[in-house]
């Protein structure tokens, strides 16, 4: 029988979290309850405050006492990720569910981001409506918002936390059947490549996965909208990607001008680090993203920007921030381990920026090549091309080249080589 961990602060939602367990189990799995609240423990969960506290080196009766909410939710999530994780790894938890606000929806979250991709993991939550990026992360997890809120059950929330119980149950039943864990269990054994993929560079990374996929790869292929590039770098170092096709490394832009697609200052780093292949461009670095036009700065206003559509603006980079982007790029690239190559496309590294086109600036992608290049270890491979990023030749070029330095390194590891 599949199993499902039920998780909630149950000192405030425990009638709540008791529903949801009867309905799990109505729907054929077992439930293991646990209890992640500080105030007063609930005598019917299967793992208790205590035990989840203690998980964190804390004591519960402490943090109540101490009155700093803070610190007791900082706590409890140490500890219930550590719970959640010892229960996955002795093959006793199937899927995840819990219910919260905003306190309870981060120590629930900060356990189901503990779980590797593949565990289903389904979060009702007050705040689903909103921004999720601090709940979600770079992890698969479900959220479903609660309309009302976490308070009783009623006629809006009884059918709302039933089509939870009832989504968890089925997950965690498929994931049993087919042996969910870590990503590609019981797949074949085909290396897998990570490659990062913006509308504006769409044609490159179709024609460079196909051929990769020709050639015996598995593209796993991210939108590089923030939490894609995260996404990528996490997969990569738990050691499910082993090669890198960095066709679009716009996030460093919008990191380096803020806006709203960053990935964080780790961008770029994970592949080198390790040492596997990679294989970079400068796709989309045209480009720094805003919400709707109203949101964007005022001091971009008198900047080249585009509205891609009613929620997105793009701003043009200028020649400096390009060059600074080069600089950027050359200095983690610098400390790759690994093989490394990096194309350039002269003709453009955007659909938007090639001639007649809005973003077409050919002085800021000289900064941008110039500077990466008078920045990079002479040791590096750099491949330069007339061509706009999305021409086919190009990115058949970036795959033909991925797949020489895989098989190389592959020859010296203990890597899969393709067949």
């Amino acid at each position: 029988m599949a199993t499902v961990a039920i998780l909630g602060t149950l000192d405030t939602k425990a009638i709540e979290h008791e529903f949801v367990r009867e309905r799990v189990r109505a729907a054929g799995c077992d439930v293991i309850l646990i209890d992640a609240g500080v105030s007063r423990p609930w005598p019917d969960a299967d793992i208790t405050a205590d035990e989840v506290a203690a998980a964190a080196g804390e004591d519960r009766a402490t943090l109540a006492a101490a009155g700093d909410r803070g610190h007791a939710v900082e706590a409890m999530s140490r500890g219930a990720a550590a719970v959640v994780q010892k229960l996955y790894e002795a093959g006793r938890l199937q899927g995840i569910l819990g219910l919260g606000g905003a306190g309870g929806s981060w120590i629930i979250s900060a356990a189901m981001r503990a779980l590797p991709v593949g565990v289903p993991k389904m979060l009702v939550s007050t705040v689903a409506s909103g921004d999720t990026r601090p709940y979600v992360g770079h992890t698969d997890i479900a959220m479903m918002y609660s309309v009302v809120d976490i308070a009783g059950i009623n006629t809006i929330s009884r059918q709302v936390f039933a089509n939870a119980a009832a989504g968890i149950a089925g997950m965690a039943i498929a994931a049993q059947t087919r042996g969910a864990g870590a990503p590609g269990a019981g797949e074949s054994a085909r290396p897998r490549i990570g490659a990062t993929m913006f509308g504006v560079t769409t044609p490159c990374v179709t024609v460079a996965r196909e051929r990769l996929e020709r050639l015996g790869y598995e593209v796993l292929v991210f939108h590089a909208t923030g939490v894609g590039g995260q996404s990528m770098e996490a997969l990569i170092r738990a050691g499910v990607v082993s090669g890198a096709l960095d066709v679009t490394t716009t996030e460093l832009a919008d990191e380096l001008v803020g806006g709203v697609f960053s990935a964080g200052p780790d961008r770029l780093e994970a592949a080198g680090s390790l040492g596997i292949p990679q294989v970079v461009s400068l796709g989309a670095l045209d480009i720094v993203n805003f919400g709707p036009l109203d949101t964007v700065p005022d001091r971009f206003r008198d900047r080249s920007l585009y509205v891609h559509n009613p929620a997105v603006t793009l701003l043009r980079t200028s020649p400096a921030e390009c060059a600074d982007l080069g600089r950027i790029i050359a200095r983690k690239l610098n400390g790759a381990t690994g093989p490394v190559a990096v194309f350039i496309p002269h003709g453009g590294v955007s659909m938007i920026d090639a001639p007649g086109f809005p973003f077409h600036d050919p002085v800021a992608d000289a900064a941008l090549a110039n500077a990466l290049k008078a920045e990079l270890r002479p040791e590096i491979e750099v491949i330069e091309s007339v061509a706009n990023i999305n021409d086919p030749a190009f990115g058949l070029a970036m795959a033909d080249r991925l797949d020489d330095l895989y098989r190389t390194w592959a020859g010296s590891t203990a890597a899969t080589t393709p067949d």
